[in-house]
């Protein structure tokens, strides 16, 4: 009897294990489900815009707009670490990335433009409500989308994208030269903007660890910026940056009244951006959280865990207050 009872109570043991061990099989399946990547294509506008997306459709979005002259690339660093707790939503402007790039002849790159489509790409997913990240071009976009409709933002995630005068150092007096004279300026601005040693030294800036980069980044975007046609769209984009700098009060003015929840992550390495701008916000957003790290203008690049840590943590203390 007792033989027998052990038999049994093995048996059942046994038989507990396979069907934990399936369960958390089960489990991990769909969490790895949930945390891969999609790379998928949207029409928008007329327009295939290029997306990478994941987490589960119902946890909270994070939108994340790249900058120049990056795509929805520069965020996999992000994917790899938040795509379990978040719905990860990363779109490519049309002229970057795997989105279509149509003549400047017959499409308009402006900022006003670009986010026009990023607000019907939001849409067409059907994002109604978000977090918003924002890097380098990705604040001149995300900037408009959030002044049209400031009840979608949700938060405001902000990394080396200036909305002040404070991030505009001297490195910007010949650009603003080119505003001023854009037929008298534009080539020497071909020359310099697009070059190999700008598109590196755009990651690299003032860092004292040039050893920490994968120089596969810039080989890669200036690849990009040599390809038919880059050169006449992206001019004309740079172009329209003064109406940028022209909404600066305007976007100023709107952070005031709305008060987002706002994290800033600076890299204060930054050649483009002058690390003042990370400060600049507190006078606008008072609460905002700022963290100036040791890194460049592309601060995932040397700080992927930081940052995503901060991320995670400011959405969800904000997030779970809403």
């Amino acid at each position: 009897m007792l033989k027998l009872f052990s038999t049994v109570t093995l048996m059942c043991a046994l038989s507990a294990l396979m069907v934990g061990a399936a369960q958390a099989a089960e489990t991990e399946g769909h969490s790895m489900e949930r945390s891969s990547v999609a790379y998928r294509t949207v029409t928008v506008d007329g327009l295939n815009i290029f997306y990478r997306e994941a987490g589960r459709p119902d946890a909270p979005t994070l939108l994340m707009l790249h900058g120049f002259p990056s795509s929805s690339r520069m965020y996999d660093p992000l994917f790899a670490r938040l795509a379990e707790r978040y719905h990860l939503v990363a779109p490519d402007y049309p002229g970057f990335g795997h989105s279509d790039s149509p003549d400047p002849k017959t499409f308009a790159y402006t900022f006003d433009h670009l986010a026009a489509v990023m607000q019907d790409f939001t849409q067409t997913l059907g994002l109604q409500h978000y977090s918003l990240l924002v890097q380098d071009y990705g604040g001149p976009v995300g900037f408009r989308m959030a002044v049209a409709h400031p009840e979608r933002l949700q938060a405001l995630i902000v990394q080396n994208a200036v909305s002040h005068e404070d991030g505009l150092g001297p490195l910007w007096q010949k650009r603003r030269e080119f505003w001023a004279n854009r037929a008298a300026n534009e080539a020497g601005l071909r020359a310099s903007f697009f070059s190999f040693s700008t598109t590196r030294q755009r990651h690299i800036g003032s860092s004292p660890n040039i050893e920490h980069f994968n120089p596969d980044l810039w080989v890669d975007e200036f690849n990009f910026l040599n390809q038919p046609g880059q050169a006449d769209l992206q001019s004309d984009l740079f172009y329209d940056y003064r109406n940028n700098v022209a909404s600066y009060p305007k976007w100023q003015a709107w952070m005031r009244e709305h008060q987002p929840p706002t994290l800033v992550v600076w890299g204060k390495y930054d050649p483009s951006f002058d690390v003042a701008e990370a400060e600049a916000y507190r006078r606008d957003l008072p609460k905002a959280e700022i963290h100036v790290l040791e890194a460049g203008h592309f601060a995932l690049d040397e700080k992927p865990d930081e940052i995503a840590s901060l991320i995670d943590g400011f959405l969800h203390k904000t997030l779970s207050a809403q």
